[in-house]
């Protein structure tokens, strides 16, 4: 019988270092960090329309990774500024019609773009 003990002990250890094993290759630490660096090569662009009071986005978040740049591209029926609330804060301000902007942030966090104007949150950069 304590062979058997032995045997069973055995199998399941191995299955749970297996386990272990598999589990350390997939994290989400892991593949966020290896994300992380490939996002830092691939510059996203984001489009927002102003018409009168109606924004879009609206309140959207976007996922950027440190140093990765992100263009703006600004369509305003009328001019206007952004406050982009990273450390330090920065201000974009836009002429009527179409317009292009880019951001890099170094350090992780939440960024809040805002309108003071149209006292609205027009989009968000969670940076990591």
């Amino acid at each position: 019988m304590h062979k058997r003990h032995r045997i069973v002990a055995a199998v399941a250890t191995t299955m749970i270092c297996l386990t272990g094993v598999s589990a350390c290759g997939s994290t989400s630490d892991d593949d966020s960090s290896s994300n992380s660096s490939e996002s830092t090569k691939n510059a996203e662009t984001i489009t927002i329309t102003i018409k009168g009071d109606t924004v879009d986005p609206n309140g959207k978040r976007f996922d950027l990774g440190i140093n990765q740049p992100v263009t703006l591209e600004i369509d305003a029926d009328e001019p206007g500024e952004l406050h982009v609330h990273s450390k330090p804060e920065q201000e974009i301000a836009y002429e009527a019609g179409e317009s292009s902007h880019e951001l890099t942030f170094d350090k992780p966090g939440i960024v809040a773009v805002e309108s003071h104007t149209l006292e609205k949150t027009i989009l968000e950069f969670e940076v990591r």
